[in-house]
Protein backbone atom coordinates (compact mmCIF):
# COMPACT_ATOMS: atom_id res chain seq x y z
CA UNK A 1 0.00 0.00 0.00
CA UNK A 2 2.89 2.33 -0.95
CA UNK A 3 1.80 6.09 -1.15
CA UNK A 4 -1.52 5.66 0.44
CA UNK A 5 -2.69 7.59 3.38
CA UNK A 6 -2.81 6.93 7.34
CA UNK A 7 -6.70 5.79 6.88
CA UNK A 8 -6.07 3.35 4.11
CA UNK A 9 -2.78 1.71 5.51
CA UNK A 10 -4.51 1.17 8.57
CA UNK A 11 -7.54 -0.45 6.92
CA UNK A 12 -5.23 -2.64 4.83
CA UNK A 13 -3.31 -4.03 7.39
CA UNK A 14 -6.34 -4.67 9.60
CA UNK A 15 -8.70 -6.13 7.32
CA UNK A 16 -8.20 -8.42 4.26
CA UNK A 17 -11.49 -7.55 2.52
CA UNK A 18 -10.96 -3.81 3.21
CA UNK A 19 -7.24 -4.40 1.24
CA UNK A 20 -8.76 -6.15 -1.55
CA UNK A 21 -11.28 -2.88 -1.80
CA UNK A 22 -8.54 -0.11 -1.44
CA UNK A 23 -6.79 -2.43 -3.93
CA UNK A 24 -9.53 -2.09 -6.39
CA UNK A 25 -11.03 1.47 -6.03
CA UNK A 26 -7.62 3.04 -5.42
CA UNK A 27 -7.01 6.11 -3.21
CA UNK A 28 -8.90 7.58 -0.58
CA UNK A 29 -10.25 11.03 -1.77
CA UNK A 30 -12.96 12.34 0.28
CA UNK A 31 -12.90 16.17 0.00
CA UNK A 32 -15.28 17.85 3.09
CA UNK A 33 -17.50 20.71 2.28
CA UNK A 34 -15.42 23.07 4.91
CA UNK A 35 -16.67 26.63 4.00
CA UNK A 36 -20.35 25.84 4.48
CA UNK A 37 -22.29 26.52 7.75
CA UNK A 38 -23.99 24.01 9.91
CA UNK A 39 -27.05 25.69 9.11
CA UNK A 40 -26.51 25.96 5.82
CA UNK A 41 -25.37 22.19 5.70
CA UNK A 42 -28.59 21.21 7.71
CA UNK A 43 -30.89 23.20 5.45
CA UNK A 44 -29.32 21.55 2.07
CA UNK A 45 -30.13 17.92 3.86
CA UNK A 46 -33.28 18.89 4.96
CA UNK A 47 -34.34 19.69 1.19
CA UNK A 48 -32.65 16.32 -0.27
CA UNK A 49 -34.74 14.03 2.03
CA UNK A 50 -36.59 11.83 -0.05
CA UNK A 51 -36.05 13.47 -2.97
CA UNK A 52 -33.60 12.54 -6.08
CA UNK A 53 -30.76 14.89 -6.32
CA UNK A 54 -31.50 16.70 -9.52
CA UNK A 55 -34.97 17.94 -7.79
CA UNK A 56 -33.52 18.80 -4.63
CA UNK A 57 -30.97 20.97 -6.36
CA UNK A 58 -33.59 22.39 -8.59
CA UNK A 59 -35.63 23.10 -5.56
CA UNK A 60 -32.24 24.66 -3.85
CA UNK A 61 -31.47 27.13 -6.65
CA UNK A 62 -35.00 28.29 -6.92
CA UNK A 63 -35.07 28.66 -2.97
CA UNK A 64 -31.56 30.45 -3.35
CA UNK A 65 -32.87 33.00 -5.93
CA UNK A 66 -35.90 34.34 -4.12
CA UNK A 67 -33.11 36.17 -1.57
CA UNK A 68 -31.75 39.80 -3.18
CA UNK A 69 -28.13 38.66 -2.91
CA UNK A 70 -28.71 35.25 -4.49
CA UNK A 71 -26.93 33.33 -1.98
CA UNK A 72 -27.69 31.12 0.69
CA UNK A 73 -29.74 32.45 3.08
CA UNK A 74 -28.84 33.55 6.48
CA UNK A 75 -31.33 32.11 9.59
CA UNK A 76 -32.58 35.41 10.17
CA UNK A 77 -33.54 36.06 6.13
CA UNK A 78 -35.51 32.87 6.61
CA UNK A 79 -37.31 33.24 8.83
CA UNK A 80 -38.49 36.66 7.53
CA UNK A 81 -39.33 35.29 4.72
CA UNK A 82 -43.12 34.19 4.10
CA UNK A 83 -43.64 30.48 4.60
CA UNK A 84 -45.57 30.23 1.38
CA UNK A 85 -43.38 31.85 -0.88
CA UNK A 86 -40.98 29.25 0.33
CA UNK A 87 -42.93 26.81 -0.55
CA UNK A 88 -43.89 28.24 -4.14
CA UNK A 89 -39.78 26.97 -4.32
CA UNK A 90 -40.94 23.67 -3.99
CA UNK A 91 -40.65 22.53 -0.50
CA UNK A 92 -43.15 20.65 1.12
CA UNK A 93 -44.87 22.10 4.28
CA UNK A 94 -42.76 19.70 6.67
CA UNK A 95 -39.96 21.72 5.47
CA UNK A 96 -40.79 24.66 5.78
CA UNK A 97 -41.01 23.98 9.07
CA UNK A 98 -38.19 21.92 9.80
CA UNK A 99 -36.35 24.93 7.58
CA UNK A 100 -37.87 27.61 10.17
CA UNK A 101 -36.87 25.25 13.10
CA UNK A 102 -33.27 24.99 11.64
CA UNK A 103 -33.10 28.52 11.25
CA UNK A 104 -35.02 29.50 14.93
CA UNK A 105 -32.47 26.86 16.66
CA UNK A 106 -29.67 28.58 15.22
CA UNK A 107 -30.11 31.92 16.28
CA UNK A 108 -30.70 30.46 19.96
CA UNK A 109 -27.54 28.65 19.54
CA UNK A 110 -28.44 25.31 19.56
CA UNK A 111 -27.19 24.91 16.40
CA UNK A 112 -23.57 25.88 16.77
CA UNK A 113 -21.27 28.63 14.39
CA UNK A 114 -19.07 27.21 11.98
CA UNK A 115 -16.79 27.89 14.48
CA UNK A 116 -17.75 26.46 17.47
CA UNK A 117 -18.94 23.04 15.99
CA UNK A 118 -15.17 22.06 15.53
CA UNK A 119 -14.66 22.30 18.88
CA UNK A 120 -17.40 19.85 19.88
CA UNK A 121 -17.04 16.54 19.97
CA UNK A 122 -18.77 14.06 17.48
CA UNK A 123 -21.33 12.86 20.20
CA UNK A 124 -22.09 16.25 21.21
CA UNK A 125 -22.53 17.66 17.96
CA UNK A 126 -25.33 14.86 17.45
CA UNK A 127 -27.28 15.15 20.45
CA UNK A 128 -27.52 19.38 19.85
CA UNK A 129 -28.45 19.08 16.03
CA UNK A 130 -30.70 15.84 16.30
CA UNK A 131 -33.13 18.69 18.12
CA UNK A 132 -34.14 20.04 15.42
CA UNK A 133 -37.17 19.58 13.19
CA UNK A 134 -36.55 16.98 10.68
CA UNK A 135 -33.08 16.10 11.54
CA UNK A 136 -32.23 12.68 12.27
CA UNK A 137 -28.67 10.82 13.68
CA UNK A 138 -27.95 9.81 9.59
CA UNK A 139 -28.42 13.89 8.94
CA UNK A 140 -25.91 14.77 11.51
CA UNK A 141 -23.81 11.92 10.17
CA UNK A 142 -23.34 13.15 7.24
CA UNK A 143 -22.43 16.37 8.15
CA UNK A 144 -19.53 15.12 10.31
CA UNK A 145 -17.93 13.35 7.36
CA UNK A 146 -19.28 15.86 4.41
CA UNK A 147 -18.67 18.68 5.96
CA UNK A 148 -16.68 18.01 8.94
CA UNK A 149 -14.17 15.71 7.31
CA UNK A 150 -14.35 13.77 11.08
CA UNK A 151 -11.93 10.74 10.83
CA UNK A 152 -14.42 8.25 12.59
CA UNK A 153 -17.93 8.64 11.77
CA UNK A 154 -19.37 4.90 10.77
CA UNK A 155 -23.44 6.02 9.83
CA UNK A 156 -25.22 1.99 9.75
CA UNK A 157 -28.57 3.07 9.62
CA UNK A 158 -27.18 4.14 5.63
CA UNK A 159 -28.75 2.09 3.34
CA UNK A 160 -25.50 2.57 0.91
CA UNK A 161 -22.99 1.75 3.55
CA UNK A 162 -25.31 -1.52 4.92
CA UNK A 163 -25.55 -2.66 1.28
CA UNK A 164 -21.97 -2.59 0.30
CA UNK A 165 -21.16 -4.65 3.47
CA UNK A 166 -22.95 -7.15 2.01
CA UNK A 167 -21.32 -6.72 -1.34
CA UNK A 168 -17.71 -6.47 -0.17
CA UNK A 169 -18.30 -9.07 2.55
CA UNK A 170 -20.00 -11.67 0.48
CA UNK A 171 -23.34 -11.46 3.20
CA UNK A 172 -26.59 -13.14 1.13
CA UNK A 173 -28.24 -10.88 3.21
CA UNK A 174 -28.46 -7.49 4.25
CA UNK A 175 -26.80 -7.04 7.42
CA UNK A 176 -28.57 -5.03 10.26
CA UNK A 177 -27.22 -1.49 11.64
CA UNK A 178 -26.01 -3.37 14.96
CA UNK A 179 -23.78 -6.12 12.92
CA UNK A 180 -22.10 -3.42 10.54
CA UNK A 181 -21.21 -1.46 14.01
CA UNK A 182 -20.45 -4.34 16.18
CA UNK A 183 -17.68 -5.07 12.42
CA UNK A 184 -16.65 -2.13 12.01
CA UNK A 185 -15.06 -1.85 15.62
CA UNK A 186 -11.77 -3.25 14.63
CA UNK A 187 -12.00 -0.14 11.74
CA UNK A 188 -11.64 2.66 14.60
CA UNK A 189 -10.18 5.12 14.34
CA UNK A 190 -10.90 5.47 10.51
CA UNK A 191 -14.28 4.52 10.31
CA UNK A 192 -15.12 7.29 7.97
CA UNK A 193 -12.69 5.78 5.50
CA UNK A 194 -14.19 2.49 5.77
CA UNK A 195 -17.95 3.36 5.11
CA UNK A 196 -16.33 5.80 2.18
CA UNK A 197 -14.86 2.23 0.59
CA UNK A 198 -18.66 0.74 1.45
CA UNK A 199 -20.23 3.29 -0.40
CA UNK A 200 -17.92 2.70 -3.44
CA UNK A 201 -18.34 -1.16 -3.13
CA UNK A 202 -22.35 -0.52 -3.60
CA UNK A 203 -21.24 2.08 -6.49
CA UNK A 204 -19.41 -0.70 -8.30
CA UNK A 205 -21.81 -2.97 -8.25
CA UNK A 206 -24.80 -0.55 -9.51
CA UNK A 207 -22.40 -0.11 -12.92
CA UNK A 208 -21.62 -3.07 -13.02
CA UNK A 209 -25.55 -4.31 -13.56
CA UNK A 210 -25.95 -1.41 -15.96
CA UNK A 211 -23.07 -2.26 -17.98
Amino acid sequence: MTGHCPETKFLARIDPVMRRLIREVGPFTLTPHVRRSPFESLARAIANQQLHEKAADSILRRFVALFPARRFPQPADLLAMNEQTIRGAGFSQAKVAALRDLAAKTLDGTVPTGRDIKRLEDDAIVERLVAVRGVGRWTVEMLLIFQLGRPDVLPVDDFGVRNGFRIAYGRRAMPTPNEVLRYGERWRPYRTAAAWYLWRAADRAKEAKRA
